[in-house]
C-alpha cells in the first residue's frame, strides 16, 4: 500500500486553512473569558494551566526544546497570558485585543537595539499611526458594560499587554535563530523552541495565579464557567497554536500576518453577538488605526523583501 505526500497547492490550502482555524480560535478568547463568573486570577491560572498541559500532549518534543532562553521568554508570556485575561475581565473584548495589538510600535523602537534588526525611515508613519491609534482608547468617558465594569483599568492592562507581548514576538524571534541540535537529538526531528516557550508560559501564569485563584467556591460556579475555561485552554490556546505552528510553515509570511487579523477583526463581533458589548467610537478609531497600521507594515515588509532578492538575483 503506497501513501502520497500532498501536493504543494494541496499543503498551501491546508496551511492556510490551519491559520484561518487558528485566528478564529485566537479571536474567542475575549467573549469566553466573559462567559465566566470566576475571577480574572482564576480564569487565568485554569486557562494556562489547561493549556500548558494540552501542548505537552499535542507538542511532546516542545518539552524536550525547554532551556534558558525559552524560561525567559515565557516569563514575558506569562505575563501576555495574565494580562490579557485581566483585561478583558475590565474593558471591553474589543480594546482588549487592539490594545495589545499595538505590539509591533514597541517592535520597531526596540528590535534594533535588542535583534539587531534596522528600522526603515517608512516605518515612522506606521508607529505614528499605531500611537496614534493606543492614545484614542483614553480619550473621552469610557462606557462600561456588565462584562466591561472598568474599562480605564482594562484599558491600561491591555495597553500593558501590548508592551509584554512585542516582547515575547521578540523573544519567540531570539530563540528560533538561536536554536541548534543538541547532542543526541534524533536526526530530522525538530526542535520545537516556540512550543517550548507557549508551554512554559501558560505554566508560569498558571502557578503565579494559583495562590490568588484558591480556593474556588463550587457552589457559586456553573457547567459553563469550567466549560468556557476549558476551551480556553484546549482550544483557545492549545490548538490554535498547533495549527499556527503547522500552517504557516507553508503560507508566506504577508497572507500569514494579514489572515491573523481575523482575530482583532472577529473578537468583537463575537462579544457583541454574545454579551452585546458595543465599543465607543474613539475605540473604533483607535482599532482601525491600529489594525490598518499592521497590515500597512506587513505590506511594506514583504515589498522590500522582494526588491531585495531581485537585487541579489
Amino acid at each position: 500500500m503506497s501513501t502520497t505526500r500532498p501536493s504543494s497547492r494541496d499543503a498551501s490550502l491546508l496551511g492556510r486553512l490551519a491559520v484561518v482555524g487558528a485566528a478564529f480560535l485566537f479571536s474567542t478568547g475575549g467573549t469566553a473569558i466573559k462567559l465566566t463568573s470566576l475571577s480574572p486570577w482564576q480564569v487565568a491560572s485554569f486557562r494556562s494551566g489547561i493549556a500548558a498541559l494540552t501542548l505537552a500532549i499535542l507538542v511532546p518534543r516542545a518539552l524536550r526544546s525547554i532551556d534558558r532562553r525559552t524560561l525567559l521568554v515565557g516569563v514575558t508570556y506569562a505575563a501576555t497570558m495574565i494580562l490579557y485575561v485581566a483585561s478583558n475581565k475590565y474593558t471591553t473584548a474589543a480594546n482588549a485585543i487592539f490594545l495589545q495589538s499595538t505590539a509591533p510600535l514597541y517592535i520597531l523602537l526596540l528590535a534594533p537595539r535588542l535583534l539587531g534588526e534596522r528600522a526603515h525611515r517608512s516605518d515612522l508613519g506606521w508607529m505614528a499611526a499605531i500611537a496614534l491609534g493606543l492614545a484614542a482608547f483614553f480619550v473621552g468617558d469610557q462606557r462600561a458594560f456588565a462584562t466591561a465594569p472598568n474599562p480605564w483599568l482594562g484599558n491600561l492592562l491591555g495597553a500593558a499587554s501590548g508592551i509584554t507581548w512585542a516582547f515575547t514576538i521578540m523573544g519567540l524571534r531570539w530563540v528560533g535563530s538561536a536554536r541548534v541540535p543538541r547532542p543526541g537529538e534524533p536526526h530530522g526531528e525538530r526542535s520545537r523552541p516556540g512550543a517550548a516557550a507557549a508551554l512554559v508560559g501558560n505554566a508560569l501564569a498558571s502557578l503565579v495565579c494559583l495562590p490568588w485563584a484558591l480556593p474556588v467556591a463550587l457552589a457559586s460556579t456553573g457547567w459553563i464557567d469550567w466549560l468556557a475555561v476549558v476551551h480556553l485552554g484546549v482550544f483557545q490556546i492549545g490548538v490554535a497554536y498547533v495549527l499556527l505552528t503547522d500552517g504557516i510553515e507553508h503560507v508566506p509570511a504577508l497572507e500569514a500576518s494579514l489572515l491573523l487579523l481575523i482575530e482583532p477583526t472577529f473578537s468583537p463581533l463575537w462579544a457583541w453577538i454574545v454579551h452585546g458589548e458595543v465599543p465607543g467610537p474613539w475605540a473604533w478609531v483607535g482599532g482601525v488605526l491600529i489594525l490598518s497600521a499592521t497590515m500597512g507594515m506587513a505590506i511594506a515588509a514583504e515589498r522590500r523583501k522582494r526588491k531585495l532578492r531581485r537585487q541579489v538575483s
